[in-house]
């Protein structure tokens, strides 16, 4: 196939050239005074006439860094230079016309209001009655709490974003408030087929739970506490009381953990004993009976605050969270507030291990004096001085092992020692 022959261009290139060069000079000198066209590129959309123009591109202007303070200039010198005769002018303006004819005419009445922007603004005097009035002080209980440097803990944290050390002592005063809401009696006289024995077995199997799919303890605690709650306000047959531990045990691993377990997972460690619509029953019948009230203060939380502010070392944590995790089981315990429970057994840890009592600075941050924490320390001490359950060895095992400092086999505290503790303060 023959090829097509292009047609030659009609004008020469050199003229091509200097038409270019011609037209940039023109847009050079024109500067600013060129508007840029408004019609799309070619293929784009045309502009829709009933919103007009949604582009705002008229109103966009280009501020370059460089160009600031030359702008900034040229405005104060108008302002300075052209504010004085322009008003002589307009004033003179206005007296000749209305000498000469009495009246002004139309063309003058704009070149004064066209004159009046240039005026030098009122002075700063004659403002001072237009400020608005002074913003009211915060109310007391909105005010954030002086904390003094010595009890200051949180500072030293102020660029770790997840310990919130601006809001932690605030966090934690707001824990103790919800404490009220969720105080429970000795509620097993309303169970008529349950006794406190069943219960310690319960919560010693999801001791097991917990350290078997290696969960928060935070979870141990918020199913505990989920399950005195749900016990307290409904009657339970004792062979649906393993379904209801491990229920809120699923409830506090959706609550807690990052990847909790599948259901299926609690209904393998029950033996199959329910079924998978039994399980999603329950589930729906205690959230119901909670109000979906879950976020409980746990005792957990409180302790590893409180052993912040003694300086305590892990070993020293973790032999009382050895305690606390034993008080789970005991059933004249589950009246006492978190708050003062995780203090209990932080006090007897510190006199275990021989670093003091109840200093001021875990005064203050728990709001406890020794006197309201010994009646809980004595009931512990009684508690851990009694032979132990041969079926409630869960906890004392798992305490025992050398990642947990072995602190299940520590031997218990003097008496003397604990009781001359209680009475120095």
């Amino acid at each position: 196939m023959p090829l097509t022959r292009r047609k030659k261009c009609a004008v020469p290139v050199g003229s091509k050239l200097a038409n270019v060069k011609a037209t940039a000079t023109e847009n050079q000198e024109d500067g600013a005074q060129v508007k840029r066209s408004s019609s799309p590129p070619h293929g784009a959309p045309k502009k829709r006439t009933a919103f007009i123009d949604i582009t705002n591109a008229h109103k966009v202007q280009i501020s370059f860094p460089g160009r600031k303070k030359e702008a900034g200039k040229k405005v104060v010198k108008k302002t300075t230079s052209k504010s004085v005769p322009a008003k002589n002018r307009a004033n003179s303006l206005k007296s000749s016309s209305v000498s000469s004819e009495g009246t002004t005419s139309e063309k003058e009445k704009t070149d004064v209001e066209e004159e009046k922007q240039w005026e030098v603004p009122a002075p700063v005097e004659e403002l001072v009655d237009k400020v608005p009035p002074a913003v009211p002080d915060t109310p007391v209980h909105l005010k954030k709490q002086h904390i003094p440097k010595e009890f200051d803990i949180d500072s030293e944290n102020s660029e770790d974003i997840y310990i919130c050390p601006e809001y932690a002592k605030d966090i934690f005063d707001y824990l103790k408030q919800r404490e009220e809401k969720f105080i429970l009696t000795n509620y097993m006289p309303r169970q008529p087929s349950l006794n406190p024995e069943m219960r310690a077995i319960l919560v010693d199997w999801l001791v097991e739970v917990q350290e078997n799919f290696e969960l928060y303890h935070e979870t141990l605690y918020l199913a505990v506490k989920m399950t005195d709650h749900f016990l307290s306000k409904t009657p339970v047959h004792k062979e649906m009381l393993q379904l209801v531990g491990s229920t809120t045990m699923l409830i506090a691993c959706k609550f807690e953990e990052i990847s909790p377990p599948f259901a299926e997972d609690f209904l393998y460690i029950c033996d199959d004993a329910y079924t998978r619509e039994e399980l999603i029953a329950m589930e729906a019948n205690i959230l119901k009976t909670l109000s979906f009230d879950i976020n409980i203060p746990i005792p957990y939380r409180f302790l590893r605050r409180y052993a912040k502010c003694a300086s305590a070392g892990m070993d020293t944590l973790t032999l009382a969270r050895f305690y606390c995790e034993i008080s789970l089981m005991e059933m004249d315990l589950v009246s006492v507030r978190g708050s003062l429970l995780a203090s209990a057994c932080l006090l007897m840890a510190l006199v275990t291990k021989d670093l003091g009592g109840w200093c001021p600075i875990l005064q203050f941050h728990s709001g406890y004096q020794t006197s309201d924490l010994a009646p809980v320390v004595r009931r512990l001490h009684s508690l851990l001085l009694a032979p132990p359950d041969d079926k409630l060895r869960a906890v004392r095992n798992k305490y025992s092992h050398k990642v947990f400092f072995e602190v299940g086999s520590l031997p218990l505290v003097n008496v003397d020692i604990l009781e001359k503790a209680l009475s120095s303060q």
